[in-house]
């Protein structure tokens, strides 16, 4: 796993960063596409629609390409499903994101969830969880699951 991050480091990151940031950006890519991905995995059921909404976020944030966003999708994966929990991610998150960041990523999770079409109970479970860990605060909340239920076309239910 090691060798894979310094392998996507190297070739992706480290050619056009700045020295001592580009570490930190990295692994805040591959928590917010871990988080990401938790979601998209959450209701067992992965869909396409999940996948182009993963990459879609990945992208709209942090401006990289196609072949990029398969490989960090591939790297957080394996880091998601090595994780004893999600405070490595959210811990690293909060060390480098103000709320307006966390809040798009609250956001980007809940277009995730709910870009199948249906939102699990399971879903909403994490997205409660995450979103404490995060510090995003119940109105920022609700007005993230707003946005992106009204992005998704789902149906309007409880906050």
């Amino acid at each position: 796993m090691i060798d894979r991050i310094s392998s996507f480091f190297s070739r992706f990151i480290e050619p056009g960063a700045t020295r001592g940031g580009a570490t930190g950006e990295l692994a805040l890519r591959i928590a917010t596409a871990a988080l990401l991905f938790e979601i998209m995995r959450m209701d067992r059921h992965f869909a396409d629609s999940e996948r182009t909404a993963v990459a879609t976020a990945l992208r709209d944030q942090f401006g990289i390409d196609p072949a990029q966003i398969d490989e960090l999708m591939e790297l957080a994966e394996d880091e998601a499903r090595q994780a004893s929990g999600y405070f490595q991610f959210t811990s690293l998150i909060n060390r480098h994101c103000d709320a307006a960041q966390k809040n798009w990523i609250i956001e980007q999770m809940w277009r995730v969830a709910m870009a199948d079409g249906h939102l699990d109970a399971h879903e909403s479970h994490l997205m409660r969880k995450i979103a404490d860990l995060l510090h995003v605060g119940h109105a920022d909340y609700v007005a993230a699951k707003q946005r992106a239920r009204e992005a998704s076309g789902l149906a309007t239910g409880g906050g």
